[in-house]
């Protein structure tokens, strides 16, 4: 009886701190409410695509890409057909906690090989707490969470605290060669990486497109680790909170697996979109000297330009089918350096 109420003492403050980071007013890469979208500019440029013309996907991302004033780097996929349209690929760029997306396929793959237990459970202390995003930083000192809890608010409220956990754990030795067992050839962690300064560090973590691409699909497809892992690692990113970029423009009834980054004028979003026409994967990863809201923007704008070629994939009524080219119903978010 004894244990059966620990166990649900510790749920209860488990499922609290979740409910707390769902109230909290915030930045960075912590949950924040789904932002209304931007009102149709009426200059803003129209992009025609084609529903059946893969290319003209191609060239409307390509056009919106150019206008970013900053370096961005991008790999959209159908994860059905295999086709692909890609920029920068293997551009480095500071990941910012895009990185915990590898840490949590290595911890699972720890987990595999027998050195890391997700049942494992460690008790929250005060010199635990790191700042920046997460609820971990709130939440009463005592709180026993166990590694799989911990891994799920890594992704999930992107909690600094529950990767610094992890991360001691498991060792960045041990990480590294992880990521490169995993196969990915632009992924690096570092120490210096985890400080939360704006400014430059010696040693930044750092990854590619090409890198978050093999991930996902790896675990799209079931064969990160095994199927089990990947479906577990699967959910968790469908529960990730943040709304402001790929999920902006998301169609009601569509759902999105994916992670976020922003840090150190670096602005990510990495993920896989299920519609009801097929699934497939948009990665776009920035690096800028303008402003975080500019490239959620663009990141949002390159999202809504690839919903809009797939919703206009879906079955239409024959009086329809004469018109051979479809046009975004809302133009995609305007790039400018206004805020």
């Amino acid at each position: 009886m004894g244990r059966h109420r620990r166990h649900c003492k510790r749920s209860v403050v488990f499922h609290a701190i979740f409910g707390v980071g769902l109230l909290l007013p915030v930045t960075g890469d912590i949950w924040q409410r789904a932002q209304t979208p931007v009102p149709v500019v009426a200059k803003a440029p129209t992009i025609e695509i084609n529903p059946d013309d893969w290319q003209s996907l191609a060239m409307a991302v390509r056009r919106q890409a150019n206008r970013f004033p900053g370096v961005s780097g991008y790999v959209i996929k159908d994860l059905k057909t295999n086709q692909i349209v890609s920029a920068n690929e293997a551009e480095s760029f500071p990941s910012a906690s895009l990185i915990k997306l590898p840490i949590l396929c290595a911890a699972f793959q720890a987990a595999e090989e027998g050195k890391f237990s997700l049942t494992q459970t460690h008790v929250l202390t005060r010199a635990d707490k790191r700042g920046g995003s997460g609820v971990l930083k709130i939440a009463p000192i005592g709180t026993v969470l166990t590694n799989r809890e911990l891994l799920e608010l890594m992704i999930v409220n992107s909690d600094n605290t529950a990767a610094n956990l992890i991360v001691q754990q498991l060792g960045f030795d041990y990480l590294q060669d992880a990521f490169m067992r995993l196969g990915l050839l632009d992924t690096q962690i570092h120490p210096d990486g985890f400080r939360l300064t704006n400014r430059h560090v010696p040693d930044d973590n750092m990854t590619s497109p090409r890198d978050m691409a093999l991930l996902l699909e790896k675990i799209y497809e079931r064969q990160l680790v095994s199927p089990v892992a990947s479906d577990q690692m699967l959910d968790i990113l469908k529960h990730q909170h943040l709304r402001d970029r790929l999920p902006r423009f998301l169609p009601t009834g569509w759902l999105i697996a994916h992670k976020t980054g922003l840090l150190r004028k670096a602005c990510h979003d990495v993920g896989i979109v299920f519609s009801p026409q097929g699934d497939y994967m948009i990665c776009v990863l920035t690096s800028h000297d303008r402003t975080y809201k500019l490239a959620k923007r663009f990141i949002a704008s390159m999202g809504r330009i690839t919903y809009d070629y797939y919703q206009g994939s879906l079955p239409v009524h024959p009086s329809s089918l004469h018109r051979p080219v479809m046009q975004t119903s809302r133009a995609p978010a305007p790039v400018s350096p206004a805020s």
